[in-house]
């Protein structure tokens, strides 16, 4: 029986995620399967990858042949490195503990790679917020200036009308006081 190790579509529409899964060749894509060895998530940023290294290496030593993609799969997370290695274990080129430390080395080393390209991420998502916020702060000051310029010439305007009715209304007092002082 011809065993692939694939990729099995769950999730919704425009929203995917993925099962790695070894499975008979012949099944369909998203049918029965032999063995679910983990989680792919392409809509997260960086992609989520949960993979069974050791069910993955199992598998590749018994002639499992990944397809393309879950071979980058499989590659991204070191199964297929840790086949290589347990190659070299067979054929006495490599000690267990020699394999075993030279697989440990590289997962410290992929492990800071993906720590810096989040922290690259965030870095940049921060940046984008800050200039995001001084464009509208810029936007805002600007209305903030146009609305002042427009009611300006209106209270100046204002202002010229309260100063004059309070003169009027000084001239028009005393008439008014003249003729109250003429009654009397």
């Amino acid at each position: 029986m011809p065993v692939k190790i694939r990729l099995q579509r769950h999730g919704k529409k425009g929203k995917p995620f993925y099962w790695v899964v070894a499975a008979d060749s012949r099944a369909k894509r998203d049918g029965k399967y032999l063995e679910k060895l983990g989680i792919y998530n392409p809509n997260t940023n960086p992609a989520t990858i949960e993979l069974n290294v050791d069910s993955a290496v199992t598998w590749l030593q018994n002639g499992a042949q990944p397809t393309e993609t879950a071979g980058r799969i499989l590659s991204y997370k070191g199964a297929l490195l840790k086949n290589h290695l347990a190659g070299g274990v067979r054929k006495g080129a490599l000690t267990e503990e020699q394999a075993e430390e030279k697989f440990n080395a590289w997962l410290a080393q992929k492990e800071e790679i993906v720590t810096n390209k989040v922290g690259g991420l965030d870095k940049a998502k921060e940046e984008a917020k800050a200039k995001a916020l001084e464009a509208e702060k810029a936007v805002s000051d600007k209305r903030a200036a146009e609305a002042a310029a427009a009611l300006a010439p209106e209270v100046e305007e204002v202002a010229e009308e309260e100063a004059t009715e309070p003169a009027a209304e000084e001239t028009a007092a005393p008439a008014s006081d003249e003729a109250a002082t003429e009654e009397k």
